[in-house]
């Protein structure tokens, strides 16, 4: 019996090295979970513009938005585990929208890990017109009439979608929160005034806030960002419990060789280490950090349980 597992083993290193070395063999695609224009939009392509020659490969970005990136997830998740489809997939896809409810993909056992990408802050912006102060005083006006104002979300289970319900929460506010496809036309429909708030990660936000079309309130995280220093975190400005750091990372199918899966992280660590990539991540409010397949498994289940037990104590719903 052991002579046959061991001759098993063999013989599957063998076929996989072969593999690995042949990949890829044609055009690899990163399937993103939101619309075109948006951070996560923006992160794959800086991406997919390095990886692609270091490869020997080119590589499209393809965005399928919908479902609080569930579409996305359940078609990477279906594809052939031959690392020819990944996806960008972030914290809403891989931790708090399984975390809010029955999803029809697992985050754990229908992906295999390949790299963390880096980290974003959650900014509350407001849209420029609105005649709100600061924090204190949009608390204020929403305890003398609640649901005065309206905020924008990606869609229920995504980081502005929790980080508006965390701080109504502990704000003891009531403000209504609208779902979008995605954090571009959320992002697009607070500068136009649809509506007045947005939680979006510092890499989405900071372009508008520095065109002066979007206004920081606060950074929901537990420090101050030194892209907008003056900004207060929610803690600072009086709101505590408000702490969502966003992180991105790169996912291929479930049962994708590990010999491959191997080739796509040290790739990505290699285009991570590109000073071009770094400063056009940190302009835009991300910090690149990498990580081994199995330190970003090891992470997604960390978070399942931290975001599944916010859902519990803040009795959050997908409705």
């Amino acid at each position: 019996m052991n002579k046959l597992l061991a001759t098993m083993i063999v013989g599957t290193a063998i076929t996989l090295t072969p593999l690995a070395m042949a990949f890829p063999t044609k055009t690899i695609t990163i399937v993103v979970p939101t619309a075109a224009g948006g951070g996560n939009d923006l992160m794959a392509r800086t991406i997919a513009q390095k990886l692609g020659p270091m490869l020997g490969q080119s590589i499209v970005v393809e965005n399928r938005a919908g479902a609080n990136g569930s579409i996305a997830s359940e078609f990477v998740a279906r594809a052939a585990p031959d690392g020819h489809t990944l996806m960008l997939g972030y914290i809403a896809t891989h931790a708090m929208n399984p975390a809010l409810q029955k999803l029809r993909y697992d985050p754990v056992t229908d992906f295999e890990p390949v790299g963390l990408v880096g980290y974003s802050a959650t900014l509350m912006v407001a849209n420029a017109n609105t005649p709100v102060k600061d924090v204190k005083d949009l608390v204020s006006q929403l305890k003398a009439k609640p649901d005065k104002y309206t905020y924008a979300t990606a869609g229920n289970g995504t980081a502005p979608h929790f980080a508006g319900e965390l701080f109504k929460l502990n704000a003891g506010v009531v403000m209504l929160g609208v779902p979008y496809k995605g954090a571009a036309p959320a992002v697009n429909d607070t500068i136009g005034g649809q509506t007045q708030f947005m939680f979006p990660s510092l890499f989405t936000a900071l372009p508008h806030v520095k065109g002066g079309t979007l206004k920081a309130l606060a950074v929901a995280g537990p420090k101050r960002s030194p892209l907008l220093p003056d900004v207060p975190t929610l803690k600072e400005a009086g709101v505590d419990g408000v702490e969502v750091q966003q992180w991105y990372a790169l996912f291929a199918p479930g049962k994708t060789p590990k010999a491959v899966v191997d080739r796509l992280n040290k790739a990505l660590n290699d285009v991570l280490r590109d000073k071009d990539v770094i400063k056009r991540m940190e302009d835009h409010g991300a910090d690149v950090e990498t990580s081994t397949p199995e330190q970003l498994g090891a992470m997604v289940k960390s978070e399942l349980v931290k975001w599944k037990d916010v859902v519990t104590k803040a009795k959050l719903t997908a409705e």
